[in-house]
């Protein structure tokens, strides 16, 4: 049960109390404010609210905010480059080779699990104590992501994802060397129907997929590509690099089988075959902090394989990327 005095000097004039219990720092997320509301727990001076009462200096209000329930994952101490932590959020540096989410047959060793032994408890929509993970990235993908630590924090973030207002740069290197150096790929994406794993475009009913992406440099039979998601859809820029011609080097589902050419030196050849995942890497992540407003951005470097992969074919010569993982504005 949670009790809370309405101070004037922070509420001057009337204000509607599902605005005002919202607007609190530490107050339930909008959702859980409408059910609260709807379900006669708020009560202001004594009386169930409607959600267009108004609340003034003096006035009492009184919930039951129900307790979450206990999640069922084990938390593990997994290493993570955090790269900001605040009491709501925290941004972090995913290596390759790390799930995002458990999944029936997989409950240990997941980003989730990580998140748990780090933060501790995390309040997420709904009342579930987990993890605020509003996006995803693929096991195999690295890369920059945010997650929220509590519930208004993660509602705040999935209403910006939503409405594709986040900033999401991605890094890949491709085989081919691309013609045009700047482009926007838009296609409908769905569920392969002969092949329910993955993803293509070759669908005339599905979801709207928009990349736009800029060559940053061509060699050797590669590009280093800088790819921005205007929309968030499963395996995008892998499908769409793939479905151009230019397949995500490493891709061990959207690579169509592609190998080295023949006529690369060896020790550039060692370095593409000793990708053993897709050279894909999310660098750049920007968006509005949940709670405070603040414009936030982070960029992180080529992780190691990447690196030595595209500093063998050449493709890092007068390219100015990160060195280290941080917040850029």
């Amino acid at each position: 049960m949670a009790e809370i005095t309405v101070d004037s000097k922070d509420t001057p004039s009337p204000i509607r109390i599902d605005k005002y219990l919202t607007g609190r720092r530490d107050g339930p997320s909008r959702s859980r404010v409408k059910k609260l509301l709807e379900q006669g727990e708020v009560l202001l001076n004594g009386e169930p609210a409607k959600p267009s009462a108004k609340v003034r200096g003096g006035d009492t209000i009184v919930f039951n905010l129900p307790p979450p329930s206990r999640t069922e994952l084990a938390p593990e101490q997994i290493d993570l480059t955090v790269i900001h932590e605040d009491r709501d959020i925290i941004v972090f540096d995913k290596p390759a080779g790390l799930m995002t989410h458990p999944t029936s047959s997989t409950t240990t060793g997941t980003l989730v699990n990580a998140l748990l032994h780090h933060c501790g408890d995390l309040s997420g929509i709904g009342g579930e104590i987990k993890p605020g993970i509003v996006h995803r990235l693929d096991k195999l993908t690295s890369g920059v992501m945010v997650a929220a630590k509590n519930d208004k924090a993660h509602a705040g973030l999935a209403a910006q994802f939503k409405k594709h207002s986040i900033e999401r740069k991605y890094l890949a290197i491709a085989y081919g060397e691309t013609r045009d150096l700047t482009g926007t790929i838009e296609s409908l994406i769905a569920r392969d129907p002969r092949k329910r794993t993955q993803m293509t475009t070759r669908v005339t009913r599905g979801r709207r997929a928009v990349t736009r992406y800029r060559t940053l440099s061509r060699s050797m039979g590669f590009s280093l590509i800088e790819l921005t998601l205007e929309t968030g859809r499963t395996h995008q820029i892998r499908v769409h690099l793939s479905e151009m011609n230019h397949p995500v080097a490493g891709d061990p589902v959207y690579g169509g089988g592609r190998t080295p050419p023949g006529k690369l030196d060896q020790s550039a050849r060692a370095a593409v075959l000793g990708l053993k995942r897709q050279a894909l890497h999310a660098y750049h992540l920007g968006f509005i902090h949940p709670v405070s407003g603040e414009e936030m951005a982070f960029r992180s470097p080529l992780p190691p394989d990447m690196e030595t992969a595209a500093s063998a074919l050449n493709l890092l010569e007068g390219i100015d990327l990160p060195r280290r993982p941080a917040r850029i504005k």
